[in-house]
């Protein structure tokens, strides 16, 4: 699934110390991913150090980012890539960003929604699809386990959801 929409490998949460560095949450393969590039945001970002916290995240240093005040500043920054920087992925692989956006259909054929969200919460993908919405309100979400048993497929357009998971 090629796109033009960027990529995003991690987030600005917050400061770390007083000469600019910021803590970043990482999303995807995590450190390994996000140290191999040096750009980010269209160039809005050079990355001149990183290294692993030895907690899930990591400390980065920005060309752009002198002090702790514009360290700050950055906090809840998404750190993005262009999607045709990132390794082709192996079948049944995809991107989070490949997701969000597909409509949702059963496998019977029966129209569920948009993808709009998705999350790991340790033991796995779920995808977050939002069923139409009526009379100017918002659909209700549902959540569905990325495995072969309850998506068992999806294209650039649709992911396909087994009937036994939509009916939630």
């Amino acid at each position: 699934m090629a796109g033009s929409k960027p990529v995003t490998l991690a987030a600005v949460i917050g400061a770390h110390g007083v000469t600019g560095e910021v803590r970043l949450k990482l999303f995807g393969e995590g450190f390994a991913s996000l140290k191999g590039h040096k750009s980010f945001n269209d160039g809005a970002l050079t990355l001149t150090k990183v290294r692993d916290d030895n907690k899930g995240g990591a400390i980065a240093r920005f060309a752009e980012v002198e002090n702790r005040t514009a360290a700050e500043k950055l906090r809840g920054t998404p750190l993005t890539v262009p999607r045709e920087t990132l390794p082709a992925l192996e079948e049944g692989e995809y991107y989070h960003t490949d997701l969000i956006g597909l409509n949702a259909v059963s496998t019977s054929g029966e129209a569920l929604g948009e993808v709009i969200d998705v999350q790991n919460f340790g033991a796995g993908d779920v995808v977050e699809i939002r069923r139409p919405g009526e009379d100017g309100k918002a659909g209700k979400t549902f959540m569905v386990p990325m495995r072969v048993e309850a998506v068992p497929g999806w294209d650039d357009a649709t992911l396909t959801v087994t009937d036994a998971f939509a009916d939630q």
